[in-house]
């Protein structure tokens, strides 16, 4: 039942769904109740406590409008107000809260944009109207804009068709013909959706002198085209406009062209495709798969100098750390040290490696650079095999057998549809023989390789090597690095000299069960990331949970030496290292040695090699620094690790592997 009810007579519901609001809409609903009264009957339910009051369940916003303008002194503060007085039913009452709020439908700004220029040729002026709904100047001003749209990308705005974003991009100039126009270029792709592309599509009505393009051609080439250029005498010639966009890109076009029909002669490339874009996107991918490319590994040389490099950098960040170093040694060494980054980087980012017999089946992009240069795209593509289809094949006699059968005479439409359907036939039975899956799954990891050149296999799974945070660093005497070289030395490679994937993979499923899970376990291995303890990363947290699942003892793999940790590190972390072993007195016995020496003696101590009580020694042989640390390793200072025999077997754990009779998990064969 609709009633009238006093103002003061109103409280707030504790069962009102909404919590949060707006700052600036609450501004514009109180202007719009001050305007116009209020519109709309408040949802509430009779108190018992205190009696005669009322709580307001739905309509929370409005309420609080009104108190603010009793509050302000605009309305009286026992003004009576319109409400449906709902019998307090516990969940009906929050779900009328619910509705009201849920099912509220914003007005799409096409129909803001038709209101307020209703109200301008009623006479009203923007600051009226702004006062009126409790919105800005601008903000009237801006939907009067929009309303000045070309007609089709109005009507696309109001048919939702483009966001609003993109209708204020179409409206940073007034110039409906060139927006129809422009609606009509963006609307075929996929920049159309984006802003920011059609407002440079917009603006760019002239091109700069500074425009790749302008660079590309030249000032005399593009004059004697035709092109005409609008020179501001009071500026320098980056501000100069060229007048003729059409003539610039016909000429550029034109020029990437031929610098491309030379780069594929030159290099042998199957094609070179020109771009006036400064990257590739996908669409110009379409059709055309990734050829991916290793880098090439270092030489010894080159290793060595890195080495060397990274001991000179590894010294100049020390100086940097050192809290006795003065500001000039400090910006020397800040400046040594940016000088040796770029040294290793030359060495170490090189460009992968194409071999000569898979030129003729690839290809590149040449794009556009800032400055104007034509350059390749170091990503290489390959044409993607044709999909066989059902009408006619064009297939014979002594026809290559890797080389795809021909479609005629079915859409490219049609062709992915069928391949799609025929995909999901195959992944069906896939899905049934779990033995067979498991075989796939391996053979897809470890006989994807850059030397197989463009064969394509079905399928996305792979077990890639990943990017190694330290280009060129190798620990050759580690024992983890000699543990997986001899893993690798022992898979069974009598499978990979067959000359086809589909040989290969039928040798590969012929091999005995553990020879196939060896190779699961080394391809599982190489796809593993670097990762450190003690950041609380997700990545490194799995790790620690792999390692805390396979129990690694991480002392027993590795210790610090001055080579791989302690010269690296300033004085105060090799202090911390040894109070965490045996307490300040240990540290304070080393104070004054130089870090050389105090690096070297921290070697020893970690290493068990000095005098001192058996539980110190067992802290300093557990020792590790936190980032190399996994779950698995309970503490700084748990018990040493256990020696190991020759063949790798914990002692006291071949009776456990007898008993068990199964393999024991791996083991070191040493320390590094």
């Amino acid at each position: 039942m609709i009633q009238t009810i006093p103002l003061n007579k109103l409280v707030p519901s504790k069962r009102n769904v909404r919590r949060r609001s707006d700052e600036v809409a609450d501004l514009q609903l109180r202007a719009d109740i001050e305007a116009r009264g209020l519109l709309q009957n408040l949802i509430v339910t009779a108190n018992k406590k205190p009696r005669g009051t009322f709580a307001v369940e739905a309509g929370g916003r409005r309420h609080a409008a009104l108190k603010a303008l009793a509050e302000a002194g605009t309305l009286a503060a026992d003004v009576e107000i319109p409400c449906l007085v709902l019998d307090d039913l516990g969940s009906a009452v929050s779900e009328a809260s619910l509705a009201e709020n849920f099912q509220k439908l914003a007005l799409n700004p096409a129909d803001e944009c038709l209101a307020f220029q209703h109200f301008i040729e009623q006479g009203s002026d923007v600051e009226g109207i702004a006062r009126r709904f409790g919105v800005t100047v601008r903000f009237v001003e801006g939907r009067l804009r929009l309303a000045s749209l070309a007609p089709v990308v109005f009507q696309a705005l109001a048919d939702g068709e483009i966001t609003l974003d993109v209708a204020k991009a179409y409206a940073s100039t007034p110039d409906r013909e060139r927006q129809a126009h422009v609606f009509d270029q963006m609307s075929r792709g996929y920049g159309g959706a984006h802003p920011d592309s059609v407002r440079r599509m917009m603006t760019q009505a002239t091109v700069s002198a500074s425009d790749p393009r302008a660079r590309l051609v030249g000032e005399d080439a593009y004059l004697a085209a035709g092109g005409r250029i609008d020179r501001d005498l009071f500026a320098d010639d980056s501000s100069t406009r060229w007048l003729d966009i059409a003539i610039l890109e016909r000429l550029a076009s034109e020029k990437m062209e031929e610098t491309a029909a030379a780069l594929a002669a030159e290099t042998g490339f199957a094609w070179v495709r020109p771009t006036l874009d400064r990257y590739v996107d996908w669409q110009q991918t379409e059709g055309l798969t990734r050829v991916d490319l290793p880098a090439p590994e270092l030489s010894d040389a080159e290793q060595s100098q890195v080495a060397e490099l990274e001991a000179q950098a590894a010294e100049r960040v020390g100086v940097l750390e050192d809290e006795e170093s003065s500001e000039a040694d400090r910006a020397i060494a800040e400046a040594e040290l940016e000088a040796l980054e770029k040294a290793i980087e030359t060495i170490t980012d090189k460009a992968p490696v194409l071999p000569d017999e898979l030129r003729p089946s690839v290809g590149a992009f040449l794009v556009l650079g800032p400055d104007g240069a034509p350059r390749l795209h170091q990503t290489l593509y390959a044409d993607r095999p044709d999909v066989a289809g059902v009408d006619e094949i064009e297939a014979a006699g002594d026809a290559d057998a890797d080389a795809p059968a021909r479609v005629v005479g079915l859409s490219q439409r049609l062709t992915d549809e069928l391949a799609i359907q025929r995909r999901d036939i195959l992944a069906v039975h896939v899905a049934a023989d779990p033995d067979f899956a498991l075989d796939l799954a391996i053979f897809l990891m470890v006989d994807r390789s850059p030397a197989r050149g463009t064969v394509r296999y079905g399928s996305t799974l792979s077990a890639r090597a990943p990017q190694e945070p330290v280009i060129g660093f190798r620990t050759p005497e580690a024992a983890a690095t000699l543990a997986r070289n001899e893993a690798d030395e022992r898979l069974e490679r009598s499978w990979i000299r067959h000359e086809t994937v589909e040989a290969r993979f039928d040798a590969f499923r012929m091999l005995e069960p553990e020879q196939r899970a060896a190779w699961l376990g080394n391809a599982v291995a190489g796809s593993l990331e670097a990762s450190v303890g003690g950041i609380g990363a997700s990545l490194c947290r799995f790790h620690d949970h792999l390692g805390t699942l396979l129990d690694i003892d991480t002392a027993a793999w590795w210790r610090p030496t001055a080579a791989n940790f302690f010269d690296k590190v300033t004085k105060p972390v090799m202090f911390e290292t040894l109070e965490q072993i045996d307490g300040p007195a240990l540290a304070a016995r080393y104070a004054s040695a130089k870090k050389a020496d105090l690096a070297a003696t921290c070697e020893r101590i970690c290493a068990g090699d000095f005098i001192g009580e058996v539980g110190t020694k067992a802290a300093a042989r557990a020792w590790l620094p936190a980032a190399m640390r996994f779950a698995a390793d309970a503490s700084e200072a748990k018990a040493a690790p256990r020696p190991t025999d020759v063949d790798g077997l914990v002692a006291g754990d071949e009776q456990k592997a007898d008993a068990l009779d199964e393999p024991v998990s791996a083991e070191p064969r040493a320390a590094a």
